[in-house]
């Protein structure tokens, strides 16, 4: 599998304030990476930088083979990168048809597969987004991102706030969207669930890659140690 994704050595700062120190990871084509560690661990910031919502200032960040430096964010988009951002940030007075395509782009994602993939969209296309429950409306997020027809869809802490039967349904999409072969780089805490969903995962602490490997080898020691888990 060839790299979709490509961080070499990536520092990042809010103002004066460093809050990456050298992070490295690899996407392949295909792969669900996870990206984990404690809350403030620069998981976030990580995200952003890849999506060019805040520039790197060493390093390079690579996706589909170019380098992203000075690439602005809505070309970042439209290069194929679908972000899901924490906390949904649907636009609540908008229906949810509305929110679906405000962004869509051409491709194999359309409205009918979207709503065929998530059936409880299908059934609420002219309700408000703010209406609808946090289950909902992080299926309303992903299915916007789909409909961009990202080549990788970039999901930042996919199930938190949710209702454990909510978050197994959105574990299970997930699970679909990889069987179908989507390229996914997922935040989220709930280390039994990645465990099942993705190949491999990095470990972020105080803005370091600290720890990568295969799900299979990430063990109780490092769970303490890196996740407090």
């Amino acid at each position: 599998m060839s790299a979709l994704l490509e961080l070499d050595g990536v520092e990042a700062a809010y103002g004066p304030v460093q809050a990456l120190f050298g992070v490295s990871l690899s996407l392949a084509e295909g792969e669900v990476l996870a990206l984990m560690g404690r809350n403030g661990m620069g998981k976030t910031t990580t995200i952003r930088t890849i999506c060019r919502m805040l520039p790197h200032l060493r390093g390079q960040v690579r996706f589909a083979g170019r380098d992203l430096a000075g690439v602005p964010l809505h070309r970042a988009a439209q290069m194929g990168l679908g972000l899901v951002p924490e906390g949904r940030r649907c636009f609540g007075p908008l229906t949810v048809a509305e929110n679906l395509i405000v962004a869509a782009r051409p491709g194999d994602w359309t409205l009918p597969r979207v709503t065929e993939f998530f059936p409880r969209l299908g059934e609420r296309l002219g309700q408000a987004a703010q209406t609808l429950s946090g289950g909902e409306q992080q299926m309303l997020a992903i299915g916007r991102a789909l409909l961009t027809n990202p080549r990788l869809l970039i999901l930042d802490e996919a199930t938190e706030g949710l209702a454990p039967v909510v978050r197994q349904e959105i574990w299970a999409a997930v699970g679909r969207l990889k069987a179908q072969g989507m390229s996914i780089l997922i935040v989220d805490k709930a280390l039994a669930d990645l465990r099942g969903i993705a190949d491999r995962a990095v470990i972020l602490e105080r803005g370091r890659d600290v720890w990568t490997g295969s799900m299979e080898t990430l063990g109780g020691d490092e769970a303490t140690r890196f996740l407090g888990v």
